[in-house]
């Protein structure tokens, strides 16, 4: 095994365990690289057919191409798609420049509609412990309390592939089956398996220069990188000779307060 099939073993066995152990399961969906590569692993694990549904929150600022990569992509591969979409937010009339609000009422509170809705005792999330330092603490099976809320300091131990499988009533568990994998990684195995990809990864003309995206968030919070990238194999080289983060073009007063976000239930 080289070291893209150990991932993925991992991945699937991290992926069915929950399956297992979990009565009602779902998995978040960005239409981004991670969660596409985590959709892919999900369709691996059960053979072709994902068994549970995959959510999109929709912020209603998202950069059309992301809907429509969403819209096509879950058409082909018949994905039970839910769209979770917070209204109070737009009638409180709350846009991205207030980072800590919108976030929560646009994204949090969207996806605990969703889950009181569904019922929805455990969610698969495409994070990775490279991507963000705050990201970096998380286990494989992470509690949040009946609140979203989450204890970063007091979290399960994960030993000899144990996790924790059993939640307190008002909890849910958020799985990370990609939180071992890094940003290089992803594109090494997108390219292995010729998955598809976002047209937004890759570099085009944006005000007279060449940029490309390297992580999608909402259009109003996200700024392109100059690079004339076009191909995955050239995401690849770029992204080992870089010294610029990968978020680097996501708001930085966002990236900040990250941590705060999390706490209170932020993916």
């Amino acid at each position: 095994m080289d070291r893209l099939d150990e991932l993925e073993a991992r991945s699937i066995y991290i992926i069915r365990e929950a399956y297992s152990n979990f009565d009602d399961v779902a998995a978040l969906w960005s239409a981004g690289k991670d969660s596409t590569v985590l959709a892919w692993l999900c369709k691996k694990a059960f053979f072709g057919d994902i068994p549970f549904p995959m959510i999109y929150i929709d912020t209603g600022y998202h950069f059309e191409r992301m809907y429509d990569f969403r819209d096509e992509l879950a058409d082909r591969w018949d994905l039970d798609l839910k769209i979770a979409y917070n209204k109070e937010a737009d009638e409180e009339g709350v846009v991205p420049d207030e980072n800590l609000k919108c976030c929560n009422l646009r994204k949090t509170e969207a996806l605990k509609k969703v889950i009181d809705e569904e019922g929805f005792d455990a969610l698969f999330l495409g994070i990775r412990r490279d991507e963000h330092g705050i990201r970096a603490k998380e286990r494989y099976y992470s509690p949040r309390d009946d609140e979203f809320e989450w204890d970063y300091e007091d979290q399960p131990p994960e030993m000899w592939g144990q996790y924790k499988t059993k939640k307190e009533e008002e909890e849910h568990i958020r799985i990370h089956p990609l939180l071992h994998w890094t940003e290089v990684d992803i594109w090494r195995y997108i390219k292995r398996e010729d998955l598809p990809v976002n047209p937004l990864y890759f570099a085009e003309e944006r005000g007279g220069t060449k940029k490309r995206f390297r992580s999608l968030g909402c259009e109003p919070c996200t700024t392109p990188v100059e690079s004339d990238i076009t191909s995955v194999d050239g995401m690849i080289k770029e992204i080992k000779q870089t010294e610029e983060g990968e978020r680097s073009g996501r708001s930085q007063d966002k990236e900040k307060i990250m941590q705060k976000l999390r706490v209170l239930g932020y993916m």
